[in-house]
């Protein structure tokens, strides 16, 4: 894993590690999806879209959406494939479990007989290192790490998963499979509800220390045979989200010291990894990388336009695990009416979800035929395929919406604007091509030369006006995250 994340020539900007796509798929036509499936729990609701449609089974990807109440836990799970988390609104911790890695996190007490300790102290508790998580947060899930989380907040926490099924980590059969260590993924009774839906389950059923016999279990685990039977499960119906009824207590550092260990963690792995890889890769770090990334604060964004938004790219040069996990994400935020640049995902499937507002979105496919012409609302999603060709406008509420891709450095060639396939043409190419003008064509290579990705809208003089509001909040925002 270490190798993986931290290999000095990199991963092949060109290639990830997925398996191809299959010979019987076929992108003839798209639609939007909203979550066909809710599941309650003790504490909150984890929501299921149809994995089992052709255009997800093409695309390689399960996408699960939770809604967790406060003083909600997610039990710990691993699953068969590595996936991203993207919280959409609140704020809690989280904890991976990397495997090898040391208990960083240490408390420490005195005993009164200092005989019980040949050291001289003890600890009450050690774990390894917890993430505090808010709005924004993108969190890599590496396949078969067991992962957990809490929300500490008032509010409830939605999240968002995508899963890479077709990656390469995953060897089982192709689709996303989590095995709970604690809990039930379903009640009895909704069970049976949807029994008879296969998808389902996939999804259902008990915790993995269920199929063990409570007398080798409690052996294995030197504990008593009541306890391994709590382990497993078999009269808790509170579901894979439980309540923590007093809080969860837990060992953390204040938010100053923990901005500041990851500001020295990352400085010391910039220096290792310029050191000619004189480390061995896993404690150095494996066990210290970070596991995720902020993509909502505007100062980060990569591309702004103060008429038209912004976009945030997060690939494997920003966040390391991205390497092992062989996914990427964009978040885009569009006024009224702005317009993304005809592009097309180079080396990426696509995953788009629509967090706020709505956005009109075509898609074409390689026979210059549309397979998607609608409007994605709050909500939807839409898989868009590698190489097909789209164009996005935010309709009179703009849009905010997340892009997961299947590449770690997913790359994009855009049609108009800055650095774009037009602008690179010479004007008598582009004259000839197309059988216009000469200065038809230096306006078609050069009307959207000084934009690059979002697009300022034609507006009125009405427009224009409620746009300088909009740039004015937008201001404001950036001002107040960067605490001036």
């Amino acid at each position: 894993m270490a190798q993986q994340l931290f290999s000095q020539q990199g991963v092949d900007a060109w290639r990830s590690a997925r398996h191809g796509g299959s010979r019987g798929c076929r992108f003839d036509r798209l639609q939007a999806y909203q979550a066909m499936r809710n599941v309650r729990s003790e504490a909150g609701v984890t929501e299921y879209f149809d994995e089992t449609s052709d255009q997800f089974r093409c695309a390689g990807v399960s996408v699960i959406r939770r809604v967790v109440d406060p003083q909600g836990l997610v039990v710990p799970r691993f699953s068969n494939t590595p996936g991203l988390a993207y919280m959409i609104q609140g704020k809690g911790y989280a904890g991976l479990s990397f495997p090898g890695c040391p208990a960083t996190h240490q408390q420490q007490f005195q005993p009164f007989d200092q005989t019980q300790s040949s050291q001289g102290q003890n600890f009450r508790d050690e774990h390894q290192k917890i993430h505090q998580l808010r709005q924004g947060d993108v969190t890599a899930l590496p396949a078969g790490v067991a992962h957990w989380f809490y929300n500490s907040g008032d509010t409830p926490v939605v999240i968002i998963y995508v899963y890479d099924v077709n990656n390469n980590a995953n060897q089982l059969e192709p689709r996303h499979k989590e095995f709970l260590l604690a809990g039930n993924s379903q009640s009895q009774s909704e069970r049976h509800m949807f029994m008879f839906e296969q998808s389902t389950v996939q999804h259902s059923g008990k915790n993995v220390f269920n199929g063990f016999n409570a007398e080798l279990l409690s052996e294995s685990l030197g504990i008593s045979r009541e306890a391994a039977r709590r382990l497993q499960s078999q009269n808790d119906q509170r579901g894979e989200i439980i309540r923590v009824k007093r809080g969860l207590q837990l060992l953390k550092p204040s938010s100053s010291q923990q901005q500041q260990q990851e500001q020295e963690q990352g400085q010391y792995q910039q220096v290792q990894y310029r050191g000619q890889g004189q480390y061995n890769g896993l404690e150095e770090n494996m066990c210290s990388v970070k596991a995720r990334a902020n993509i909502d604060n505007p100062n980060r964004a990569d591309y702004y336009n103060p008429r038209a938004g912004r976009i945030t790219h997060l690939n494997s040069q920003k966040l390391q695990i991205l390497n092992l996990v062989q996914m990427s994400a964009t978040r885009v935020n569009l006024y009224q009416n702005a317009l993304i640049s005809p592009f097309w995902n180079m080396n990426a499937h696509s995953v788009d979800y629509m967090i706020q507002g709505s956005a009109r979105v075509q898609v074409v496919n390689n026979q210059g035929r549309t397979v998607f012409d609608g409007v994605l609302h709050q909500g939807q999603l839409l898989i868009i395929p590698q190489n097909y060709v789209v164009i996005k406008k935010a309709e009179h509420n703009g849009c905010q919406y997340i892009s997961f891709k299947t590449s770690p450095n997913a790359m994009v060639s855009q049609v108009a604007g800055k650095n774009s396939v037009l602008r690179a043409l010479p004007i008598d190419v582009i004259a000839n091509t197309y059988r216009v003008s000469r200065d038809e064509a230096h306006r078609l290579k050069n009307n959207r030369g000084d934009e690059i990705g979002a697009f300022a809208p034609r507006f009125s003089q009405s427009q224009t006006s409620q746009q300088s509001y909009q740039f004015i909040a937008e201001a404001e925002e950036a001002l107040s995250l960067s605490g001036m």
